[in-house]
């Protein structure tokens, strides 16, 4: 299904969002969504600026709140609101939005199948220098365990402008996981075509598989390319539906690949690779091997966002040495 309904991909917007960023340009979008959706609300727990919200606020005051940094109250506000016929959107940092208001979230907005769309900024490793109260490496582990709440990862900008779309017309909870930095580069260079709950490929390849989600996707490809001058081909697909997960197209690339790898900017237990192998382990037969790169289980050293990336082998050149080291040893 495509989602150009509201959005227009032209290379002005294209370059504002990319400019600014996933954080930023949630504001930007939401303007134009609330001009064709009258029943959407914003609520931030003090991160109107960091959001892009106060443009947003100043044209449309009655459809904004600030209720300062608390969290929980935020969600259960968003929740009254959601139960008055209201499509709510809340943002926070990722770790204070996911952790603590996780019970609020759970009860209120997953329980009560209420329309709240929660906006998780600057998951993964975005806040780079300011260490792991920031970081956020476990919000899809988290998140995933409650019912009735989907889960998406855009890998850029474009995309995500169409889950926000797409969230504008969706009745229901949904948690939006926001990676990246300003001025990322793109993955998309029009309408993504983004289709919910559809795992996709971005490069095709014939050796090995990667899935993965969110801005580290860049990464991906930018490995995906190094290995193809070793004459390694290696296919890339978005994950940026996590919940519901397309298992359809794992089963059909579990029976294609001898070998899949999944990254992400993440815990490695938990999220996306735990996605993946709790499927490949239900089947009764097993043609694919499983590999997940994320985060190991300690706290990261802090740093610069490239810095983290490479620490924690999530650049391109270490997913592309681990692909080929995982391929020497077969």
């Amino acid at each position: 299904m495509s989602m150009s309904k509201i959005f227009e991909y032209t290379p002005e917007n294209i370059t504002a969002w990319t400019r600014a960023g996933m954080r930023k340009s949630f504001g930007i979008m939401l303007e134009r969504l609330v001009e064709c959706n009258k029943n959407i609300i914003a609520i931030t727990a003090d991160v109107a600026s960091s959001s892009g919200l106060k443009d947003y606020a100043a044209k449309f005051p009655e459809r904004f709140f600030n209720v300062g940094i608390s969290e929980q109250n935020m969600i259960g506000i968003a929740c009254g609101l959601a139960k008055e016929d209201n499509n709510v959107f809340v943002c926070s940092f990722a770790p204070f939005v996911s952790m603590r208001a996780y019970e609020a979230i759970k009860i209120l907005a997953g329980y009560m199948k209420l329309n709240v769309k929660i906006i998780a900024l600057s998951s993964g490793f975005s806040l780079g220098v300011q260490g792991n109260t920031h970081y956020c490496l476990e919000d899809i582990s988290i998140m995933r365990t409650i019912p009735n709440m989907k889960i998406f990862a855009p890998a850029d900008v474009l995309e995500e402008a169409a889950i926000l779309e797409y969230l504008s017309d969706y009745d229901g909870a949904a948690f939006l996981r926001l990676t990246g930095l300003d001025g990322t580069p793109g993955i998309f260079k029009s309408d993504p075509d983004f289709d919910a709950g559809k795992l996709k490929f971005i490069r095709e390849g014939s050796d090995v598989a990667i899935i993965a989600s969110g801005s580290v996707i860049n990464e991906c490809i930018r490995a995906s390319r190094a290995l193809k001058r070793d004459n390694i081909s290696c296919a890339v697909l978005n994950a940026s539906t996590l919940k519901p997960f397309d298992y359809e197209t794992l089963k059909n690339i579990a029976d294609t690949y001898g070998i899949i790898f999944t990254v992400e900017e993440h815990f490695i237990s938990g999220g996306l690779g735990g996605i993946v192998s709790e499927f490949l382990a239900g089947l009764d037969e097993k043609k694919s091997r499983l590999i997940r790169i994320g985060v190991s289980d300690e706290f990261p050293t802090a740093g610069t966002y490239a810095y983290m990336l490479e620490r924690n082998g999530l650049n391109a050149e270490n997913i592309a040495n681990k692909i080929k080291n995982s391929l020497a040893k077969k």
